[in-house]
């Protein structure tokens, strides 16, 4: 059975920084990428970060580049975004997945075709 520990949300003021993680387990070592997702109040669940296992090779969503760095640990199958300069409009529930299958696109990997979702974080940035 696949399951994720997410951590590291909370309330945050406009301008301020947050580490979320999440802790995956019952994947193995056998899965493609890792990724974070956010869902404001009112709006779609939307790809905010992604990073293959393999090569390290990363996406970033527009709205975050030059403010959010994934990483990852692969001994740990854990994923960690970190987010500075931090907007109200960051506000949302941080959700992180796993993609097993290879995905030969570009971009970020489309929702429908994540495996394994998380619970999700709420991250809360004050203005």
């Amino acid at each position: 059975q696949v399951q994720f520990v997410e951590s590291g949300g909370g309330l945050v003021h406009a301008g301020g920084s947050v580490r979320l993680s999440c802790a995956a387990s019952g994947i193995g070592s056998d899965y493609y990428a890792m990724g974070w997702f956010r869902q404001a109040p009112g709006k779609e669940r939307e790809g905010v970060s992604s990073i293959t296992r393999s090569d390290g090779t990363t996406y970033y969503a527009d709205s975050v580049k030059g403010r959010f760095t994934i990483s990852r640990d692969n001994a740990k199958n854990t994923v960690y975004l970190q987010m500075n300069s931090l907007k109200p409009e960051d506000t949302a529930v941080y959700y992180c997945a796993t993609k097993i299958w290879p995905f030969s696109g570009s971009g970020m990997i489309p929702l429908y075709l994540w495996d394994y979702w998380g619970q999700g974080t709420q991250v809360t940035v004050s203005s």
